[in-house]
């Protein structure tokens, strides 16, 4: 048998990210994947290539729909098979990046399934049927997620399909229903939205994204409602009949009354991720995952001596980047070093147009809490360049506690908040006032000076642009 300090069971962003700080920290690491890329759902088919359709799709609706009132003009149209093919390239170049920050570490990649088989022991079983055990003193498992299903509808990927098949269709829908208002389902409606098709959004709650903040998620749904999706909030998917020409989707009222068919070229299943802990060998070492298939943990400890978990398989928001800084800690752990993350400093971003951004608390969770806030809020209307670049949708809000003014929650709507929300996430880090934003110079013009006026607006003293 093959003896390591550590040997990762999954190449997401959790477990590729473990492995390489193994590596820079000399320990003897292998990391097992069975797809034939590095990199999870994340890069192959779901962060990166959705937001290279996002990015697309984008350029084609200000082409179409923008560029004439800037005295730009000429027509475009879609080419889709290239669409499709840039952004394979893109993910192809990514993928080659991990394997060579591997190679640069001395992490090993083993290709081939995973299974925990007993204490200290991963069997890895091929593409070709071979079977390989590996010794180690410890075991990660970082297997993320996979969609969730839901009873009556059958995902076949040709006509219902679900986030992976979302980012490879062969063709723009002329209609599409997407079930579930959550961020995957909004973000791959707004792909082929943008493209042509008419969106419908079916959700069982009477509220899009949940867990955003309720200002950010009414002003959010306007927005999307005014460039042409539809939705049906408070509705119950009861059945889908796939048939050549198309799906026929059955729905009801959670509230109670009659039923209504909706019938669409295609179908999108995005009601969210479970953990994906199938075949693990879970019960060789005692591990039970929870009800909802979560794999507990105590500073990414499992109940199992030598085993531990990160990422979309245990508790946490879904997101990439959380699963990035728990791969980290939880190897420099490993190493007998301080490992730590700040779970109340996690962003969250939709890559919509308007981008949404936040991180802290929302106004529901502080009321919740009885906890005395203040706020600031600045709209983009009052931003130079926000205005002048005809991108002037949205607003930055600031909550901080009333007492001591430390900022407790930031939520963001417009033009590109995904890149800046980061500032915010650093000031949370070093629990910085709003008065230490708000007294920070921003460059002028640009949207960032939003960040800043939203914080002087908790105090009252905000400045038009």
């Amino acid at each position: 048998m093959a003896q390591y300090d550590v040997v990762i069971i999954g190449g997401g962003p959790g477990g590729y990210n473990a492995a390489i700080r193994a590596g820079q920290l000399g320990l003897k690491v292998a990391c097992v994947e069975k797809r034939v890329t590095l990199g999870g759902t994340c890069l192959n088919v779901g962060c990166i290539p959705s937001k290279a359709l996002l990015h697309a799709s984008e350029m084609f609706e200000v082409a179409t729909k923008d560029f004439a009132g800037m005295g730009i003009d000429g027509a475009v149209s879609v080419n889709l098979p290239n669409m499709m093919s840039q952004k394979a390239d893109s993910v192809g170049q990514l993928t080659k990046g991990i394997e060579f920050l591997f190679k640069k570490n001395k992490a090993e990649w083993i290709k081939g399934a995973g299974k925990i088989a007993g204490p200290g022991k991963v069997e890895v079983t091929a593409e070709d049927g071979s079977v390989t055990v590996l010794e180690t003193k410890n075991i990660i498992i970082a297997t993320g997620s996979e969609p969730a299903p839901l009873p009556g509808v059958v995902v076949d990927q040709m006509r219902i399909v679900d986030s992976t098949g979302a980012l490879d269709l062969k063709e723009t829908p002329k209609s599409l229903i997407v079930i579930g208002a959550g961020i995957i389902g909004l973000e791959l409606g707004s792909v082929w939205r943008r493209l042509g098709s008419q969106v419908t959004v079916v959700e069982y709650l009477d509220r899009i994204c949940p867990g955003m903040d309720g200002e950010t998620a009414k002003t959010f749904q306007r927005s999307l409602t005014k460039q042409g999706m539809t939705f049906k909030l408070g509705s119950k998917v009861t059945g889908a009949v796939a048939s050549d020409a198309g799906v026929a989707l059955t729905l009801e009222p959670v509230a109670g009354g009659p039923a209504e068919t909706l019938n669409a070229d295609y179908v999108l299943l995005a009601i969210g991720r479970r953990p994906y802990t199938e075949g693990l060998g879970l019960e060789s070492v005692g591990i039970v995952p929870d009800k909802r298939g979560m794999i507990a943990n105590d500073h990414y400890k499992t109940t199992a001596p030598g085993v531990w978990v990160l990422g979309d398989v245990t508790s946490g928001p879904m997101l990439a980047h959380k699963a990035e800084d728990e791969a980290v800690a939880c190897i420099e752990l490993i190493a007998g070093k301080a490992g730590h993350v700040n779970y109340d400093v996690i962003p969250g971003v939709v890559y919509t147009f308007p981008e949404v951004a936040w991180v802290g608390k929302t106004e529901e969770e502080l009321k919740a809490a009885g906890v005395d806030y203040k706020v600031g809020k600045f709209p983009f209307t009052a931003n130079s360049r926000a205005k002048v670049n005809h991108e002037a949708e949205g607003f930055v809000k600031v909550l901080a506690d009333a007492k001591t003014d430390r900022i407790l929650g930031v939520h963001m709507i417009g033009p590109q908040v995904g890149e800046m929300i980061g500032e915010y996430c650093v000031a949370m880090e070093f629990s910085a006032s709003s008065e230490d934003v708000a007294r920070t110079c921003h460059p002028h013009p640009t949207r960032s000076e939003a960040l800043r006026q939203a914080a002087m607006g908790v105090e009252g003293w905000t400045m038009q642009a």
